[in-house]
């Protein structure tokens, strides 16, 4: 057994959460882009467009997003892709994010009454237009609180990725743990962890519902 100290444990363990925030952010803001086009296809005209995003949220929805880090991890290389645990994390929380903020968004896009998109036809602007400066905007705006909160859940969902070795704050962790036997220190610690940087949102994803609702 390898003797660390409180000290050592809790340095090593900030030093990882970086690389957890780091696949927060990056999946969080790939998610986000792939989510508006995912967004702009469910809302179409096109009927095959609408169905083609329908079954693309559904597919990232409906499956465990293990199995989705694994498909990426291992899937890729026999088809010839050379993929490195960083990668396959951000690949596979990148669409996993990009589903449920599509539909999040479609949700904000159908609460606008109809009015909304015939005032931006009665301005002359094309559908694009309509949802670039007038639609998107106000759907946004309205769905601030559950996009918070779905950050919070995809920040605990790093923790998955410790399955494909990538060396997040649990995979970190566990190799600690079984250094020093000590897992009511080293998990409590990640507990406490996750705890700092989830509780700020939830509360902020509050705030927001409470703001909204007394609008």
């Amino acid at each position: 057994m390898i003797e660390f100290t409180f000290w050592d444990i809790l340095r090593n363990l900030v030093f990882a959460t970086r690389w957890t925030v780091l696949l927060s952010v990056a999946a969080f803001v790939g998610g986000g882009m792939v989510g508006i086009a995912v967004l702009f296809l469910r809302i179409s005209r096109t009927g095959w467009k609408r169905r083609f995003a329908s079954g693309y949220i559904a597919l990232f929805q409906g499956t465990p997003l293990l199995m989705q880090l694994f498909l990426m991890f291992f899937g890729l290389p026999m088809l010839g892709f050379r993929i490195d645990p960083w990668t396959a994390a951000v690949l596979g929380l990148t669409f996993f994010a990009s589903a449920y903020l599509a539909e999040i968004w479609r949700g904000g896009v159908d609460a606008l009454p109809r009015g909304q998109w015939d005032a931006g036809a009665s301005l002359g602007l094309h559908r694009l237009q309509e949802l670039r400066l007038v639609i998107l905007p106000q759907a946004f705006a309205i769905t601030r609180a559950p996009v918070v909160g779905f950050l919070v859940q995809l920040i605990k969902a790093t923790a998955l990725t410790s399955i494909i070795g990538f060396e997040e704050l649990l995979r970190t962790s566990n190799a600690i743990n079984n250094a020093t036997f000590e897992p009511f220190t080293v998990y409590g610690l990640v507990a406490l962890i996750f705890f700092v940087l989830c509780y700020p949102l939830t509360q902020y994803a509050r705030f927001l519902e409470a703001r909204a609702a007394a609008r």
